[in-house]
């Protein structure tokens, strides 16, 4: 069983500001587990972004960070990246960084950088929604295992 999971979720210091989000659980839980292989993928590195970076959201159509630079071809690099790992190691699932403008599914920021959430996804989250690979944020990824047991 593998799965597509956000490099920052695992501890990796790929956020926008140098920083990461671990799920010591997930970590714990899946490094006891030898059926389950867990794929980082960081979509902003792969895209060609650097750690740190300044912040970005999407906004009208596009990613734009909070200096007004249009990143949006680097997310679309990404986030093309991301799906071509899935597809090579045949991930059917990914547990993503909930709210980021590449990972977040279902509700990510507005584009005006107050925290302000809207309804909507990141582009990566949104391009493996397109091809069938089911997507859950990071505060339910054991509902993502539990969906992949069961097939």
């Amino acid at each position: 069983m593998k799965i597509l999971v956000s490099a920052c979720l695992l501890g990796v210091r790929c956020c926008y500001d140098g920083g990461t989000h671990p799920q010591s659980e997930l970590i714990r839980l899946c490094g006891q587990d030898q059926e389950i292989q867990l794929i980082p993928v960081c979509p902003e590195i792969l895209g060609g972004l650097s750690t740190p970076r300044p912040p970005a959201e999407v906004w009208e159509g596009g990613v734009h960070n909070c200096e007004g630079t249009d990143v949006t071809a680097q997310y679309q690099k990404g986030a093309a990246e991301a799906l071509r790992l899935a597809e090579l190691y045949g991930c059917r699932t990914a547990i993503l960084k909930e709210r980021s403008p590449s990972c977040g599914c279902g509700l990510i920021y507005d584009g005006t950088f107050t925290h302000t959430r809207r309804p909507g996804s990141g582009v990566t989250a949104e391009l493996l929604l397109q091809h069938g690979i089911r997507v859950y944020g990071e505060s339910s990824w054991q509902e993502a295992l539990a969906e992949q047991r069961q097939g």
